[in-house]
């Protein structure tokens, strides 16, 4: 790997690990756990909306804008990866993957342009809605699942 990339990578990684070892002094802390889990909540809720935001804004690069624009879709879609009636794995990959694919596209996006786009989220009351981002997400999982269970079926009864 190139210097550069190593320490973009070596830095991530160090997020992760501030991440990670912050969520487990709350659960070991019983006292206000409570309080600081909801307040992460909303400081995910509003990093959610402001990533949303930055994946609109031209200033961005293009490739941040387009896991940006994914991550988005991935938390506004009513479908999982793992749907969440699955036992404790249906709610880990969306503790998992939303915070750290935030903190991914928060680390991508240069500062100010987040900073400007935090603001905003914190003005804006709700996530946007959109019947046709929905109607559309939905037409690309059942188009995947009909393409999935075509394949399959040529292959296993034919």
């Amino acid at each position: 790997m190139a210097p550069r990339t190593t320490t973009f990578v070596l830095a991530i990684g160090k997020e992760v690990i501030v991440y990670c070892s912050t969520l487990l002094s709350d659960l070991q802390d019983g006292q206000g756990m409570l309080q600081r889990l909801r307040h992460r909540g909303k400081t995910l809720k509003r990093d959610i909306v402001a990533v949303w935001l930055a994946s609109r804004d031209p200033r961005v690069p293009w490739y941040v804008r387009v896991f940006a624009i994914a991550l988005a879709g991935y938390a506004l879609s009513p479908i999982d990866l793992i749907p969440d009636f699955v036992p404790v794995l249906g709610y880990v990959d969306d503790a998992i993957v939303l915070p750290l694919g935030v903190l991914l596209i928060v680390k991508l996006v240069p500062k100010e342009i987040m900073a400007e786009h935090r603001i905003s989220a914190t003005r804006l009351a709700d996530l946007p809605r959109s019947r046709t981002a929905s109607v559309i997400i939905a037409l690309v999982w059942l188009s995947i699942t009909v393409v999935s269970a075509w394949f399959a079926y040529r292959y296993f009864f034919r």
